[in-house]
């Protein structure tokens, strides 16, 4: 007896993705099919030969795929995940200073103000921001970093910039002028981003660079030299889909996060050292 569909009881109804699955199934085995021979005396004398399937369609079968409300073509986020949670390379960003907390002390230069220097900070004895806009009242030293000649040389115990060099075209200057402003000992600490979207709004226009670790390495091995730059991938391929699509970090789990793929870094973080004795860079 087919019930009426309002006595359905709504547990035992299929999602529309099990449809979507049985569909391709048949699909498959229709078009299969349709090349059988129809003369049955013909199919007692001579075996059936099914038509070639690949490799990647069987893979296909086995493995479907259901993005659900991923099949989408804009973001769910148009600000990195912010409207929904805490964006998903914040995780690693802020894991990265925690872990590195007691390079962060004395003298310590960051940019645009200084909330990871109070956030992670470690016997701070002075808190300088940079920044190239005079207006920012929280800049204690307004200068371009890849043209910051005012910066003061050998005078700061760590350098902190995070997400900061994608914005500057000429990369390599600012990291001798980074690496200039530390004493001999100090710590440059930077993340960068790996896999992301552009920066959205008016910062489009400004945002040049996307990084490798291979990348960061040679630049700052360049600049600080071999055995004194230390460089991490974090990200994985679900962790990187999530934060291009703008889910936020509350919407995985910690061990989904954490389980790092160099080959699909979200953010590439570096930490290096300046030589002690090292002259300043040009």
């Amino acid at each position: 007896m087919i019930r009426p569909r309002h006595q359905i009881d709504p547990r035992n109804r299929r999602a529309p993705h099990q449809f979507t699955r049985g569909l391709s199934t048949l699909r498959a085995i229709l078009s299969r099919a349709r090349d059988l021979p129809t003369d049955c005396s013909r199919t007692r004398r001579t075996a059936v030969r099914w038509p070639p399937i690949s490799n990647q369609r069987l893979r296909r079968l086995r493995r479907p795929v259901w993005l659900g409300t991923l099949r989408r073509t804009s973001p769910l986020s148009d600000v990195f995940g912010l409207d929904r949670g805490k964006p998903v390379d914040r995780r690693y960003i802020e894991g990265f200073l925690a872990r590195h907390r007691q390079d962060i002390r004395g003298r310590v230069l960051e940019v645009k103000d200084s909330h990871y220097t109070d956030s992670f900070g470690a016997g701070v004895s002075r808190r300088d921001v940079l920044d190239v806009d005079p207006t920012n009242r929280n800049a204690t030293i307004v200068a371009d970093l890849a043209e910051a000649d005012p910066l003061p040389s050998d005078s700061f115990d760590c350098l902190i910039l995070t997400q900061v060099l994608q914005f500057i075209f000429p990369v390599q200057p600012a990291i001798r002028h980074g690496h200039r402003a530390l004493r001999p000992g100090g710590v440059l600490l930077v993340t960068v981003p790996g896999i992301s979207r552009i920066e959205p709004g008016s910062l489009s226009r400004t945002d040049h660079w996307r990084f490798t670790p291979a990348s960061c390495r040679r630049l700052l091995e360049d600049v600080f030299g071999p055995g004194q730059v230390s460089v991490e991938a974090h990200g994985n391929v679900l962790a990187a889909i999530a934060f291009l699509t703008g889910m936020a970090q509350e919407e995985l789990s910690p061990a989904e996060l954490d389980r790092a793929d160099p080959n699909f870094p979200v953010v590439v973080a570096v930490r290096a050292v300046k030589r002690a004795g090292a002259s300043p860079q040009p």
